[in-house]
């Protein structure tokens, strides 16, 4: 089993106005085949959250931990964080000219592996996961994100998380900007890797569709850099129905 363990996390940004803190404190564990969604209004800290963890150089954490298996994240390069099994769906996926995505995912399997995966077996698993996101095949040979629409861009980021097999996967946002075909598309491969390898999830999402399809063991109210409640799948009906005005009352 693998867990997540993140305390009393706080992180900065650089603004044209100056140093900002967006993390205030943030305490949160996730283990392998637990799902838990973060909710909360725009602007309250979820991506940085995420891109935090991930070790993105604009947020830098000034005081807290985050362990994986024990072991220190924040003290891991961004591809030995990878390594380690942890894995980032990004909300905004970048196009790589030059790189097609057959190449691109090869090379992720080899460096989060230590070793290249046999070729007969990793193209048949490649193209599997491909049908089952329901991708055309010559998605393969075109460069990595490159005039993708934005559903097409987040099937990419869920063939990567199938194919690589995190230990624990952070999602950002990966229902954005999706109809309901592909929400629904996306959904079943959330949940395909989760029934084949256990992978603990961070959903962070602003509404609960994507809920009607992962359904999360746990929801976390975010409001300005804090988790602000927690409990179970029903507090996410609750803000369905109510919003988040209450938590952004008490925040001011």
């Amino acid at each position: 089993m693998s867990v997540l363990e993140i305390h009393d996390l706080h992180a900065t940004v650089e603004t044209p106005e100056g140093t900002k803190e967006i993390l205030k404190g943030v305490d949160l564990t996730i283990r392998s085949g637990e799902t838990h969604a973060i909710m909360g209004p725009n602007g309250s800290g979820k991506s940085t959250l995420a891109y935090s963890i991930a070790g993105h150089p604009k947020y830098e954490i000034t005081s807290g931990t985050v362990t994986l298996d024990g072991e220190d994240l924040l003290e891991m390069s961004v591809d030995e964080r990878a390594r380690a099994g942890l894995f980032l769906a990004m909300q905004y996926p970048v196009e790589v000219p030059g790189v097609t995505v057959s190449n691109f995912l090869r090379t992720a399997k080899t460096a989060v592996d230590g070793a290249a995966p046999a070729l007969r077996t990793w193209v048949k698993d490649v193209r599997g996961a491909m049908d089952n996101l329901k991708m055309d095949q010559v998605f393969a040979e075109r460069n990595v994100n490159e005039g993708f629409s934005g559903g097409e861009k987040k099937r990419h980021e869920i063939l990567q998380m199938e194919l690589l097999k995190p230990n624990i996967a952070i999602l950002d946002e990966t229902d954005s900007g999706l109809d309901v075909d592909a929400l629904r598309i996306v959904s079943d491969g959330v949940n395909r890797a989760k029934e084949s390898t256990d992978v603990g999830v961070m959903l962070i999402t602003h509404y609960t569709r994507i809920l009607n399809y992962i359904k999360p063991d746990f929801v976390h109210v975010f409001v300005n850099g804090q988790i602000a409640e927690q409990g179970g799948p029903e507090l996410a009906d609750r803000l369905e129905a109510e919003g988040y005005e209450r938590y952004l009352a008490g925040a001011k």
